[in-house]
């Protein structure tokens, strides 16, 4: 009986997380004017047609690639850029004391934690002006800075805790047989946080991927990434849902093939924590 229960919940997660995926895939096989019916069994309720596919490739086709192309170079060099960073920072406030004034290793973890509560749009308008004397507005560089300064606390942390629960043991072995303190974070440390690593790069491509607030504020043209083109989708009739379903689709497709391709890496690092 509790077997079944159990099996029941979790088919009701299943759906209602799997439903806007469903719901943007046959409305992307729709007329226009059948969006606004209730229907949702293509070819017992509706006839499937690849024309909003068809009409969003030859109309936008160039915006999209480019603002795929956005995306992808914001997003993969902004989470190296807050891995790297917040690697050298975990392993800096896991492995050392630091004395600032009355401060110390936990005060400075918890002013991390506050940076990654802290929401977006308290600091957009700082940034604006920080790129616009830079001269870097409408340029990937604006946004690669912005997406890094918001994911490296996270990073930051998530390493910290990774690295606290790997014996230093370890550590102090190679420093006994020679090794330096880079030598035995690079060959010893590090690919014992293999797996906490990808997690941590993916959640930080996941952040920069979504986000908006920012692209919306420092890019306009040429640096357009794929959440700005899919808010786009809104026209003086209203918002088109067919042409929003074909971007969503299209704007899923590099995060859900890269998690595929690293979730074994994700689970293992997202429990390692928990099983030291």
């Amino acid at each position: 009986m509790e077997r079944a229960a159990l099996g029941a919940l979790l088919l009701a997660v299943l759906i209602w997380v799997l439903f806007p995926l469903y719901w943007a895939g046959i409305t992307s096989l729709k007329e226009p004017t059948e969006t606004f019916r209730p229907t949702l069994l293509p070819f017992v309720q509706f006839i499937p047609t690849l024309a909003n596919w068809q009409d969003q490739f030859r109309l936008a086709g160039r915006d999209i690639l480019r603002d795929l192309q956005n995306s992808l170079l914001v997003a993969a060099a902004s989470a190296s850029l807050a891995l790297l960073l917040g690697s050298m920072a975990g392993y800096a406030l896991a492995r050392f004391p630091f004395y600032v004034g009355p401060l110390r290793n936990h005060d400075i973890a918890t002013w991390f934690l506050s940076q990654v509560i802290l929401p977006p749009a308290v600091v957009v308008i700082p940034f604006f002006l920080f790129m616009q004397r830079l001269g870097l507005l409408d340029t990937p560089l604006a946004l690669i800075l912005a997406h890094t300064t918001m994911n490296l606390p996270l990073a930051t942390l998530l390493m910290r805790d990774t690295f606290l629960s790997l014996p230093v043991e370890l550590e102090e072995a190679a420093l006994v047989d020679g090794a330096s303190r880079l030598r035995a974070l690079v060959h010893v440390v590090l690919p014992l946080a293999a797996p906490a690593l990808v997690s941590t790069g993916i959640l930080a491509f996941a952040f920069s991927w979504n986000e908006f607030i920012y692209a919306l504020t420092l890019t306009f043209e040429r640096a357009t990434t794929i959440p700005l083109l899919i808010a786009g989708a809104k026209m003086s009739q209203g918002i088109q849902f067919w042409f929003v379903s074909v971007r969503v689709l299209l704007a899923l497709l590099p995060p859900v093939l890269l998690a595929f391709a690293v979730q074994r890496y994700v689970v293992r690092g997202l429990t390692l924590g928990a099983l030291h």
